[in-house]
């Protein structure tokens, strides 16, 4: 590897790791605003959505000009083409946590609705876990922190569904509650499509660290 590629590798992956740590960040305010029903949190998230969003543009604007340059091959191309994706997951983490901050914008307005347990506590801890776990993951290029991120999926799947039948009996006992519940069933899918992308982060991290595919696999 020549000292030029090695040199715009780290900075990439400088870059990757704020835009990481900055979405994370907007994720935990988004949750903190939708469980302790504050606005400065909204505040905090909707500020930092356009610098997300930039970000995103910028590095992948840098993967190209890296492959356009130096031409990398074997683990510096599955490096690049993992930070492609990995950018793009992010950026779409940040977008699902702005959306948590509107939802909590509508529900401030309202008296709290009874939900599920497991929603308000294990569904944003698991979350906040596997966001967290998916990019120290990356860092550390360790599978076997990324294999515990595939594991958590399914359980976050499960509170999920488990939300959307609470929130169907609860608009089936009480019409007029329909939107507010639709909006807190929101934040549980959008917490949820997180979970997704933290999972592809770390089946990408897989792909780098041995080449292979895990994303399909039975």
């Amino acid at each position: 590897m020549s000292l030029h590629l090695q040199r715009d590798l780290e900075k990439l992956k400088k870059e990757v790791l704020k835009l990481g740590n900055m979405v994370e960040t907007s994720i935990n305010n988004a949750i903190l605003a939708i469980n302790n029903r504050e606005s400065t949190f909204v505040d905090e998230v909707f500020k930092h959505e356009d610098v997300i969003n930039d970000m995103e543009v910028k590095i992948e604007e840098d993967c190209l000009k890296i492959l356009a340059l130096h031409q990398p091959v074997a683990g510096d191309l599955r490096f690049i083409v993992v930070v492609l994706k990995v950018n793009n997951d992010l950026e779409r983490m940040g977008d699902f946590a702005t959306n948590i901050a509107k939802r909590a914008q509508e529900l401030m307005k309202h008296e709290p609705l009874s939900t599920l347990p497991e929603f308000v506590n294990e569904l944003p801890d698991s979350v906040r876990t596997m966001v967290r776990y998916s990019l120290d993951a990356l860092v550390k290029l360790d599978d076997v922190l990324a294999r515990k991120v595939i594991d958590m999926d399914d359980r976050v799947d499960e509170i999920n569904r488990n939300m959307y039948e609470a929130i169907k009996a609860v608009i089936e006992e009480s019409p007029a509650k329909t939107d507010i519940a639709m909006s807190l069933l929101s934040t549980s899918r959008y917490m949820e499509r997180i979970a997704d992308l933290s999972t592809n982060i770390a089946e990408d991290v897989i792909f780098m660290v041995d080449g292979r595919v895990v994303r399909h696999a039975d």
